[in-house]
């Protein structure tokens, strides 16, 4: 008896949601950029690596000039000449690459912001980095060499001042970091104050505070020297007078254009209106005179009122001449007696009689009316059962 294969499992297996397909998706997406930007730094150390040697050598340039003649760095660990240029090589490769790990970041996050956020994003990130830069800069041409060879001055007689290169490269990469990022006040008071958080009118009244925060983390990240506190406070406090400056030229700019966006919509919203209020033309046409001569005087309704044209056609010769003959007719006929036809009075127009019909408008038919072809002392006067009288002798 054949063993029977298990049944098939049913395709009730839980699925994922709307929310979290999408929450999968942004770490698949997360992980892909982060493993471009990993790439690029290997990519960059393997470039080094081969001059990994010449590269520690141009980063101990400002300790080697700084350094009494005859003295150099030594190496205590007993793997760090192996080591620390390969150190130094990983560290050069982030930060040579330091632009495309930033640009990475941005097309992660650039989808979930509007335009105006992408218009805003893509300067603070370039300035960021290059101040940033700068920063580090500023520290290994001026604030290194000054520090060593404010340390070899004060070295005690006797003391070889001879640095470490471990211990070199531990401080000066800390000096880069804390010095580009001290360079970056300037993107963070613009940032807070196109933001909204504060307004450059406030951080130019905090002044006083932001140098006492500028001495503190001088004296946090740098040397316990006086000299390498100033020369991070001081700056620190300059990047910050000057972020206040394009702080207010920013913001009044965002100022204008925001005011010549609402005119524009106020603009927009009083055109949109008056079209709404217009009336149509074939509206306003059916519109009857006593609407638009509401508000005008009696006699200004009545020059203002459109006269109408006479929509009765004007008679040819041919119809002339035969009412001439039909009043003719109708004279010998009260002459001599003769009753006349129902639909025949005279002097009536039977063009008129017609239009009167197709207006269904009735009128009053009287022979009361004495016309230049009758006799004026023989007027016919019509009896109840339609026939005229006759004329008086």
């Amino acid at each position: 008896m054949s063993k029977s294969s298990p049944p098939p499992e049913a395709d009730n297996a839980p699925t994922l949601s709307e929310g979290m397909k999408a929450f999968v998706a942004h770490l698949i997406e997360l992980r892909d950029r982060l493993l471009r930007a990993l790439l690029a730094v290997v990519l960059l150390m393997l470039v080094l690596f081969p001059w990994a040697s010449e590269l520690f050598t141009i980063f101990a340039t400002p300790v080697l000039k700084s350094l009494p003649e005859g003295q150099s760095m030594i190496a205590t660990g007993a793997i760090s000449p192996f080591f620390i240029p390969i150190k130094l090589a990983a560290l050069a490769a982030v930060f040579i690459a330091m632009p495309y790990i930033l640009y990475q970041l941005w097309a992660f996050i650039a989808p979930g912001l509007y335009q105006h956020e992408k218009r805003l994003a893509m300067p603070l990130i370039v300035s960021s980095s290059v101040l940033f830069y700068v920063g580090a800069g500023f520290a290994y041409f001026i604030v290194i060499p000054a520090v060593f060879h404010f340390m070899a001055l004060f070295a005690p007689q006797g003391v070889s001042f001879m640095p470490d290169i471990g211990n070199y490269l531990d401080f000066a990469i800390g000096l880069f970091f804390t010095f580009g990022l001290a360079f970056e006040v300037p993107v963070a008071v613009v940032l807070l104050s196109i933001v909204g958080v504060v307004t450059p009118d406030q951080l130019a009244e905090k002044r006083r505070y932001a140098i006492l925060v500028a001495f503190i983390i001088g004296a946090i990240f740098t040397p316990p020297d006086i000299l390498s506190q100033f020369m991070l406070a001081i700056p620190v406090w300059m990047l910050y007078e000057l972020g206040i400056l394009v702080a207010r030229v920013m913001v009044k700019n965002k100022t204008k254009e925001n005011e010549d966006r609402d005119d524009e919509d106020e603009d927009t919203a009083d055109e949109d209106a008056k079209q709404l209020a217009a009336p149509h033309p074939a509206a306003a046409a059916a519109l009857p005179a006593a609407v638009v001569a509401a508000e005008l005087s009696p006699d200004e309704a009545n020059a203002a009122a459109p006269v109408e044209p006479d929509s009765t056609p004007a008679p040819n010769d041919a119809d002339a001449e035969d009412e001439f003959a039909r009043a003719e007719e109708d004279e010998r006929r009260l002459n001599a007696g003769e009753p006349l036809a129902s639909n025949e009075r005279p002097g009536m127009n039977h063009a008129s009689e017609t239009h009167d019909a197709d207006n269904e408008i009735p009128l009053v038919q009287r022979d009361d009316r004495s016309t230049p072809l009758q006799d004026p002392s023989s007027n016919a006067h019509e009896r109840d059962d339609g026939s005229p009288d006759k004329p008086l002798s």
